[in-house]
């Protein structure tokens, strides 16, 4: 079920009064149930998955809680991550890695049987199965105690906002909120309601718009001018930015609409002026969640630098993977790992997200005092942009050789920048740029300030409602992350 169809609209119509009517207790229950009809409505043969790492997860917990031998804690953890990440390897990648191993033998002269077994991807897979490995790591941790409510638990892995895409919710932040009573304030359902429409809008009206001009560069750019091969670019960056960060700010909106907070998982990352900051503002509910089990499980930058360096392109190269099946992705995830290793040698940072990404505005405090400061400022956040625009190529393209294709393009094929392509990039880069400053500047999540007067803001939402429908009518797409 997409956010962005009548099906979700009657799907929420159907819910809400009915959480609003309900006690505590029948309100986790009703919401499971929900959300396993939403989960279920791709094809119910995924709840099957989802059920078996929840029941696995929960019991798992409870054992590991119940024994006080530190080996038998550690065994029944790893037990339990080890059958999360088969779930995940065996639906996710068992087609990429049977296929590249055709291709290795076959790159030796010699013939291998098709394997004809083509497994279907779970939807959202990715980021439920974190969701549990989180849980168990951090009982195991004792960072928080088990839970012996298993409706609760359930509605954590399950909970229809966040369920396909994100954003990426930790045991110690959802799940108290599931285990207590919740009350709906009006602030709540207004800032609820106007953070859905702002999603919808970067969706809609920004993500969806330019997706066709994307698609037509990207799918034809043998014949495109290098100046619309770089426009390309720069309009997919912000095709996923809308597209991504639109389904998280409707998610956010929806749950708020409940009583029930997610995690921040953008702050205008664009606007970022190192490749380290980058990852503290871009799905920073993936990146914490690296840094914190896998990064610092590997060691983090703990011992010789070169084992941070190692540890940093480890983590980033099975972050692209995590992405998808793919050796672009796992290219894109290469890349970003020299990026922050460069960064690391360069700076001589603590450690990569030493500050918190839940902070209202990471580096408010740093802002320029000075013209050279803002231009210097400036210069960093364009520098910062392109390495990003420059790994966003091959997240893109369908192969490593089509991304080389596309880069040689952009310097070796000339002719002028086509009209299209021109009308794209001057309504769509200001209109990202303008939803994000204001945010940015106010250290806030809405680009629309509650102190504007009403009847501007009112103007404000008709023009962003209008532009929904309008676009909504001729182009309509599923959310990008809803492949990972």
């Amino acid at each position: 079920m997409l956010f962005n169809s009548y099906a979700f609209a009657a799907f929420l119509a159907v819910v809400l009064p009915l959480y609003y009517a309900l006690g505590h207790r029948w309100q986790n229950r009703m919401l499971l149930l929900a959300s396993y009809v939403f989960y279920g409505w791709w094809d119910p043969r995924f709840l099957l998955l989802l059920w078996l790492s929840t029941v696995v997860d929960f019991f798992v917990a409870r054992r590991m809680t119940a024994t006080a031998d530190q080996r038998a804690r550690r065994r029944l953890m790893v037990l339990s991550v080890t059958l999360n990440l088969a779930y995940l390897g065996f639906f996710k990648y068992f087609d990429f890695f049977a296929d590249s191993a055709r291709e290795a033998i076959a790159a030796f002269g010699w013939q291998a049987d098709p394997i004809t077994l083509r497994v279907l991807l779970p939807v959202g897979i990715s980021f439920y199965t974190f969701q549990a490995i989180s849980y168990i790591v951090d009982v195991y941790r004792n960072a928080r105690e088990h839970t012996d409510d298993f409706v609760a638990f359930a509605l954590y892995l399950a909970y229809f906002p966040h369920l396909v895409a994100g954003p990426i919710q930790r045991s110690t932040q959802l799940l108290p909120q599931l285990l207590v009573p919740r009350r709906v304030t009006a602030e709540q359902i207004s800032s609820g309601a106007l953070l859905m429409l702002v999603g919808f809008f970067k969706k809609i009206a920004i993500a969806d718009a330019v997706a066709p001009m994307v698609n037509s560069i990207f799918g034809n750019s043998a014949s495109r001018s290098g100046p619309t091969l770089l426009v390309g670019v720069y309009l997919f960056a912000v095709q996923i930015y809308g597209d991504f960060s639109g389904y998280t700010d409707i998610a956010r909106g929806v749950s708020r609409l409940m009583g029930i907070e997610l995690r921040v998982n953008f702050r205008q990352p664009y606007l970022s002026r190192n490749i380290a900051e980058f990852w503290r503002r871009w799905h920073i509910s993936l990146s914490e969640w690296l840094r914190d089990y896998l990064y610092i499980s590997l060691g983090g930058n703990r011992g010789p630098r070169w084992t941070t360096y190692r540890n940093l392109l480890l983590t980033m190269l099975l972050g692209g993977l995590w992405h998808g099946a793919a050796w672009t992705f796992v290219v894109w995830g290469a890349l970003h790992g020299l990026y922050l290793a460069v960064h690391r040698a360069v700076t001589s940072a603590r450690r990569v997200g030493a500050r918190g990404a839940n902070d209202a505005s990471p580096d408010r405090a740093d802002r320029p005092t000075s013209a050279a400061g803002w231009l210097w400022y400036g210069a960093s956040v364009l520098v910062t942009f392109h390495l990003v625009c420059l790994a966003w190529v091959f997240f893109r393209a369908p192969t490593i050789q089509e991304a080389g294709e596309y880069l040689v393009g952009i310097v070796t094929q000339p002719g002028p920048l086509s009209s299209d392509a021109r009308i794209m990039a001057l309504v769509y880069l200001p209109l990202t740029l303008l939803l994000d400053l204001p945010a940015w500047w106010r250290g806030d999540e809405q680009p629309i300030s509650p102190r504007w007067p009403a009847l501007v803001r009112g103007v404000v939402y008709g023009v962003m409602i209008a532009c929904c429908l309008w676009v909504g009518a001729q182009q309509g797409a599923p959310f990008i992350y809803f492949r990972f």
